[in-house]
């Protein structure tokens, strides 16, 4: 069973322009992408864009690279194209954001691995368990009006029962354990078909109201498995904006890199 991960990067971004090729600590945030993802086992990596100046900077480090068109709508509209166009037999796809530079390539791993083990399951993504600390330090940010953060819940298989930007489940009590309390990581492993299909449909109340495109599977009886990894005293992060950079330096010359050296070029 063959898997692809798929970078797609855009370079005319309204909140960043030119982001996929801005330097993290001499290394742009792209090759540092393409870098995490090849180190994870996929059988392929590939970058998809719409730009040159993106194309280019691809072939300075060798990376393979295939052109979409700019009248996608998102990035999982722009991975299905790049599959189109590739003709890639891959059965197993995954989305990975070009920005995300924190990810440790063992967490891609994992939802690869989950894939391949069982063909039923149509996506995966991954989660982290959090301290019923962490949840309330989530939930004061969130009550003084700071978004970001999802919350998973998931039945005793790891399916996926819910997603919300709310603080799920309600923590009534720490008696008797650690409650289950998971945060979502947005990273998404699909099943071929399963991609195909989720793009043919409309979305529904439930994503329009959380703004969560995750939801529009679950709303559509489309299963996804939740795969709890462990970054193992790594930081999650991502660069949304300019002022993100430093502070992403910051944490790679603390933590060191997560792929230290260049991979062999992918034959």
């Amino acid at each position: 069973m063959q898997s692809l991960i798929v970078i797609p990067a855009r370079y005319a971004s309204t909140r960043f322009p030119g982001k996929p090729l801005t330097l993290i600590k001499g290394r742009t945030m792209l090759e540092r992408t393409w870098q995490i993802a090849r180190a994870s086992g996929a059988d392929r990596v590939v970058v998809a864009t719409d730009d040159d100046r993106i194309e280019e900077a691809c072939r300075s480090f060798s990376a393979d690279v295939v052109r979409t068109d700019p009248a996608c709508a998102n990035g999982t509209e722009r991975v299905h194209q790049a599959l189109e166009r590739m003709g890639s037999p891959a059965e197993v796809v995954l989305n990975l954001q070009g920005d995300a530079v924190l990810t440790p390539p063992w967490v891609l791993t994992a939802l690869l691995d989950v894939m391949k083990a069982d063909s039923l399951v149509p996506m995966a993504t991954p989660a982290v368990r959090i301290s019923a600390d962490q949840y309330r330090q989530l939930k004061s940010q969130k009550d003084s009006g700071i978004v970001g953060g999802t919350m998973v819940v998931f039945d005793r298989q790891y399916n996926a029962l819910y997603f919300s930007k709310a603080m799920i489940p309600f923590l009534r009590s720490t008696g008797g354990g650690d409650p289950p309390l998971y945060r979502h990581i947005g990273l998404y492993a699909y099943r071929r078909d399963t991609l195909e299909r989720y793009l043919s449909l409309e979305p529904g109340e439930l994503e329009k109201t959380e703004g969560l495109e995750q939801l529009r599977a679950l709303e559509n009886g489309i299963g996804i498995r939740v795969v709890v990894v462990d970054y193992r005293g790594r930081t999650h992060g991502s660069v949304d904006s300019e002022t993100d950079v430093p502070v992403v330096e910051a944490i790679i010359e603390s933590e060191g890199e997560l792929v230290p050296q260049p991979l062999p070029v992918q034959q």
